[in-house]
């Protein structure tokens, strides 16, 4: 029963944390309308500014941790349906696999030019 419960505890912290966001804007709007006028109190410019930073903070450490947990939950555990894994795994081998035939490629290149060299000045000997 607690896991069950526990996606809809996240979904009320995020619920939460938009009302947060909604009421930061609100501060926000409030200390742009007191600056807006002739006569701004710049006490209440101050509280509604301290208050809307208040909140982003709140809100980016709410946020912080809802981004954590989900980084943890997802790592490691292949969306179900998803074939990213499976198609990443098979380029890498295929690249691994290209890789293996080039080097084969320039030994078998090294091997002939060893053997060239080896039998030119013996045949060069036979010869004179």
């Amino acid at each position: 029963m607690a896991n069950s419960s526990m996606p809809i505890e996240r979904l009320q912290a995020l619920d939460n944390v938009e009302k947060e966001i909604a009421s930061c804007i609100q501060s926000a709007g409030q200390a742009l309308t007191e600056l807006s006028k002739d006569k701004a109190s710049m006490k209440q410019v101050e509280s509604h500014t301290s208050l809307f930073l208040k909140t982003l903070n709140h809100v980016e450490g709410e946020l912080s941790k809802h981004i954590h947990y989900l980084t943890q939950v997802s790592t490691g555990s292949p969306h179900e349906g998803t074939s990213y894994g499976s198609v990443k795994m098979y380029k890498t081998a295929r690249h691994r696999i290209e890789h293996t035939r080039t080097r084969l490629q320039d030994l078998e290149n090294l091997k002939n030019r060893a053997l060239a060299s080896s039998v030119r000045p013996t045949s060069a000997q036979n010869n004179p």
